[in-house]
């Protein structure tokens, strides 16, 4: 089991250059965890596209649906004091987003901070090389 940023689950959703890499890390652990904010984060990117012109609303259906069932399969970490506080140290100690500071929190609370031997599935460089800080061994290996 692996927790899985935004940032990874986006092309789980939409064809991108990452789709291919993360199918495969999701073949090989399919038991997945999501923040809470997942959802909102991906909904985000997907209507930024279609602004871009990147996307037409019927990719968006699409990307939706698949969202759906990345959702339904796994794991989700609800908003808490504990991962609002844990955001707010990570904060402090590595340069990230608020986001991708709850993100962080999120994976650290899913695994109540025993980070050594569980995974976090990112493509942001921030949020992975914080993610390796903390203890996590980051998927993909290798941008």
């Amino acid at each position: 089991m692996k927790f899985w940023d935004t940032s990874a689950v986006v092309p789980l959703c939409i064809q991108e250059a990452g789709t291919e890499t993360v199918r495969n890390i999701l073949d090989e652990d399919p038991s997945l965890v999501l923040w809470w904010g997942t959802r909102t984060e991906c909904s985000s990117a997907f209507m930024r596209r279609v602004r871009e012109g990147q996307l037409t609303p019927n990719d968006v259906r699409v990307a939706r649906r698949a969202l759906d069932a990345v959702t339904q399969a796994g794991i989700e970490i609800q908003p808490s004091e504990a991962v609002r506080g844990t955001a707010e140290r990570l904060l402090g100690v590595h340069p990230l987003r608020a986001a991708d500071a709850l993100q962080l929190a999120a994976a650290i609370q899913w695994c109540q901070g025993l980070t050594a031997g569980n995974g976090l599935v990112a493509f942001d460089g921030r949020l992975r090389e914080a993610g390796y800080a903390e203890g996590f061994a980051v998927f993909p290996d290798r941008l």
